[in-house]
């Protein structure tokens, strides 16, 4: 398959275009960029050096559309809004790796990352890319929304005990962390070294964006979850997301019983990866994989339970979740390009 990748420049176009061009059923990848069109890819990532010989091209819709199988949008939000309607009707298929297109509801996208949403009817032709969740509606999508990397550790985390109902759907609490890398790769304060090393920030309290997702996607499994209580932190290190969620349990369970429940609602998921009772999983357990990794146990005293996700960001949290909905939408298995194991220490 010929794929493009607009927004190749940032971490998730790079990490895209490291896993596809390797990728056994990818035979041409093309990049695009709005700011560094005709520049050498290996000048803007030397790592590639001898590895890669593309120039990249500018953003030509049309060219676009007659040469391309399928295209991943590894942009900032608000530029998938622009781009993807002019692909609608056409044989080009959709990959969005920003949140344009993930929130059903315009005005809630409005309020939350304070920009227009997109016009047009692309919304009702777009289909939530968790496949652990969603797997046979991604098998028929034309246009895919990537799941942003907070809400893929947060989902997973929760899942299993939303559909099951074991727990009090009011009383969910995140404390989430996150590696500098989510925030991109232009500088800015809040990711200047000097800001982010020996420190650890909160940030966007009751405001992130992510909130709304999450909400949405838990609704999904069960209606009847009203909201969260939702915390972001940034810490100095480079990828990865840690997920700490805790629950109050409608009915005494023990952690054996629920590490139980997990497994058998993930037995046909391959990047879940559910551990042992009395063990939980760090960062860089997962780091430069695909696998999300949950880990979990009942507090018998107070009857809640804590739940442990960890992803890396650019992966499970961007492009390997990418790669992993070309996959399926596309018919190959599941893993082909992404079975890799997580690089350690």
């Amino acid at each position: 398959m010929k794929v493009g990748i607009v927004g190749a420049t940032g971490y998730g176009g790079v990490e895209l275009y490291r896993l596809l061009s390797n990728h056994p059923h990818v035979e041409e990848c093309i990049l695009y960029s709005s700011s560094d069109m005709d520049v050498s890819y290996t000048h803007v990532y030397p790592q590639l050096n001898t590895l890669s010989e593309h120039v990249l091209k500018d953003i030509d819709i049309e060219e676009m559309k007659a040469n391309l199988d399928v295209l991943f949008l590894a942009t900032p939000p608000g530029v998938s809004s622009k781009l993807s309607p002019s692909f609608m009707g056409t044989n080009v298929k959709l990959i969005d790796l920003s949140g344009d297109l993930r929130l059903r509801n315009k005005e809630s996208y409005e309020h939350w990352y304070k920009r227009p949403a997109v016009n047009g009817d692309i919304l009702e032709q777009t289909v939530y890319g968790l496949s652990e969740l969603n797997k046979e509606s991604i098998k028929d999508a034309k246009i895919i929304a990537n799941p942003g990397c907070f809400p893929t550790a947060t989902i997973l985390g929760l899942a299993p005990l939303v559909e099951k109902q074991f727990i009090q759907v009011d009383s969910i609490i995140v404390d989430a962390k996150t590696g500098v890398s989510g925030a991109g790769r232009n500088a800015s304060q809040a990711t200047h070294f000097s800001e982010v090393n020996e420190n650890i920030k909160i940030y966007k309290v009751h405001e992130h964006q992510h909130i709304p997702e999450i909400e949405q996607a838990l609704q999904q499994v069960d209606p009847e979850v009203p909201y969260i209580t939702f915390h972001t932190h940034l810490i100095p290190m480079t990828r990865g997301i840690m997920a700490t969620i805790n629950a109050s349990l409608n009915d005494s369970l023990s952690t054996e019983q629920l590490i139980n429940e997990y497994r058998q609602f993930y037995q046909d998921s391959p990047f879940v990866r559910v551990r042992s009772q009395g063990e939980f999983p760090s960062t860089k357990e997962v780091y430069a994989s695909n696998f999300c990794d949950i880990g979990l146990s009942v507090d018998t005293r107070t009857n809640r339970v804590t739940i442990v996700a960890v992803i890396d960001n650019l992966m499970k949290g961007a492009a390997g979740q990418a790669v992993q909905n070309f996959n399926i939408m596309n018919g190959f298995d599941e893993t082909s390009g992404i079975k890799l194991a997580p690089i350690y220490p």
